[in-house]
């Protein structure tokens, strides 16, 4: 059975500091016990081996600058949208279930960021391939894409709070 330091999730930061990705703790123990990276933060856990102890990192940096290719856009998922809408439906507030396109695509609307939003199943019941203008009702806030390190590395997952200084994250928000 693993260690319970080694089950968890290390933030990965090229050697000037950018976040790059999130990687299994193990992989971070690996990578420092390798000289490849030095621990920039860790908890209280230590794995122990032979002739070592090493506390359990949660952030690592690299020691050499690795040249990596970013996606220009987050990829769209149902579980993306309700984390961007906050699990609530932008119609009523209520509990989202399901996601709507603002345009239907029955006419026309696209499955992008931009019209696609969070709805609870009475909300988007009841709107069917009807516009909002047909309904009279309005969007708080137009959907959009979500932007920001803490999208392009983590999209839906959690944001362990020790890592909100290396994606540049207030400690209020969350991805």
């Amino acid at each position: 059975m693993p260690s319970p330091g080694t089950t968890g999730a290390s933030l990965l930061l090229n050697a000037t500091f950018e976040p790059l990705c999130v990687v299994s703790s193990r992989r971070a123990i690996v990578l420092v016990l390798a000289d490849k990276a030095v621990a920039v933060d860790s908890t209280a856990d230590v794995v122990h081996a032979e002739t070592v102890s090493l506390p359990v990192p949660v952030v690592v940096r690299l020691t050499r600058y690795v040249r990596v290719p970013y996606p220009s856009s987050v990829p769209l998922s149902r579980r993306a949208v309700f984390t961007r809408d906050g699990q609530t439906c932008v119609y009523c507030g209520g509990s989202a279930t399901s996601i709507d396109h603002v345009v239907p695509r029955s006419r026309g609307g696209t499955h992008t960021w931009d019209n696609v939003v969070a709805a609870c199943r009475r909300c988007n019941h009841t709107k069917a391939d009807r516009s909002l203008a047909e309904l009279g009702w309005s969007l708080p806030q137009a959907p959009r894409t979500p932007t920001g390190a803490a999208w392009r590395l983590l999209g839906h997952r959690t944001v362990d709070p020790r890592w909100r200084e290396w994606l540049g994250m207030p400690e209020s928000v969350s991805a």
